[in-house]
């Protein structure tokens, strides 16, 4: 079915916040501003950053039917040599994508085109940028029946993106309420389906990007991917019925209901985390207090492995002192120790199991 995409921002914008939606949204901007708050208590940014983006990665990247175990994911993010699973390598360029898309959101304070473009490339390792060949339509994955037919002109494809980008960076276009708007946004960018390839994790990584360059998170440790995974049929069934039926409301319910229940599961998951460092933070100061550095407790739980290169770039410390630092933590049950070819890493187990264990 070939659709004729509106340009945004849509003429019946504000109807579609209906009273309940704004009652959703209410209670998804609570509990995202306590997720802001509890973020800003780690004391390295980078610890969320990092461990978040690699569970971000994995699950964004398992709604597309790219698989991989915790440890082949970590295992690839510290030796890129070593490890022949195209999935595993797949996540870490996802990860590598949004974390990069992070870093020019925070410089510009605006989503630009050059900016998805990076993201898109760094994903799919080229540069075809957006389509300009036609053909594309995407299909019921279970039926094999084409269900949408998105822009097929490389022109109008090119139109609607700059359009996009206009309506994301400019609140004057329309003032619905953020939540409501990243909800828009989302559809808008799956339905150009700007893109060859990547363009459902490129969707996903623009909303955490926005709520960043909005000022809702400081940064980015929502991740709607794990909610949509637990049935990609509702998320593409919704998707679709806004296409057909112009069914707003039910997507707007679930998006919102998405940032609800995600916010509230990483509230959770940041609260464990600190109390996994705060345990290990005496343990340390108990059992080795001459290696005890804050620098150190950072690496240890910044990713879930680690390795001696690792802790020599973090503390700047020799090989010698790394290795031996580590051998110590190793021998107090801090860490446990693992060798892959010639190499060894350490892995945080209490800290790699929180992940693992996610519901």
């Amino acid at each position: 079915m070939t659709h004729t995409l509106q340009t945004l921002p849509f003429s019946q914008s504000a109807s579609l916040e209906t009273r309940q939606v704004l009652k959703k949204a209410a209670v998804a901007h609570r509990y995202l501003a306590e997720l802001k708050g509890i973020s800003a208590t780690i004391p390295n940014e980078g610890i969320l950053i990092n461990t978040l983006a690699l569970q971000e990665a994995k699950d964004s990247s398992e709604v597309e039917n790219i698989i991989t175990t915790h440890d082949e994911l970590y295992k690839a993010t510290l030796f890129a040599d070593h490890i022949d699973n195209p999935a595993a390598k797949e996540v870490e360029d996802y990860s590598v994508a949004l974390k990069q898309g992070f870093i020019d959101i925070r410089q510009h304070h605006i989503i630009r085109l050059t900016d998805i473009l990076g993201i898109q490339q760094t994903m799919e390792k080229n540069n075809a940028g957006l389509r300009k060949v036609p053909g594309t339509g995407l299909k019921n994955l279970s039926t094999g029946e084409l269900v949408y037919t998105p822009p097929q002109d490389a022109t109008e494809i090119e139109a609607l993106m700059n359009n996009l980008i206009d309506y994301i960076n400019d609140d004057q276009l329309c003032d619905v309420d953020p939540l409501v708007k990243m909800a828009i946004i989302h559809h808008q960018f799956e339905s150009i389906h700007p893109f060859y390839d990547g363009n459902g994790r490129t969707g996903r990584i623009i909303n955490i990007l926005y709520l960043v360059a909005k000022g809702l998170l400081d940064i980015p440790v929502l991740y709607l991917s794990r909610y949509f995974i637990r049935d990609k049929g509702e998320y593409y069934q919704k998707l679709q019925a806004v296409r057909d039926n112009n069914d707003w409301e039910p997507w707007l319910l679930y998006m919102l209901e998405g940032v609800a229940q995600t916010s509230q599961q990483t509230i959770t998951l940041i609260q464990q985390i600190k109390q996994l460092m705060q345990q290990c933070k005496h343990g340390i100061r108990e059992k080795l207090p001459k290696i005890y550095r804050q620098e150190l407790l950072n690496n240890l739980f910044k990713h879930p492995y680690t390795k001696i290169e690792f802790v020599m770039n973090d503390l700047d410390v020799t090989r010698i002192t790394a290795t031996k630092y580590l051998e110590q933590l190793v021998e107090q049950g801090f860490l446990h120790k693992e060798k892959i070819g010639r190499s060894n890493y350490y892995i945080n187990q209490p800290l790699f199991a929180l992940f693992s264990t996610q519901p």
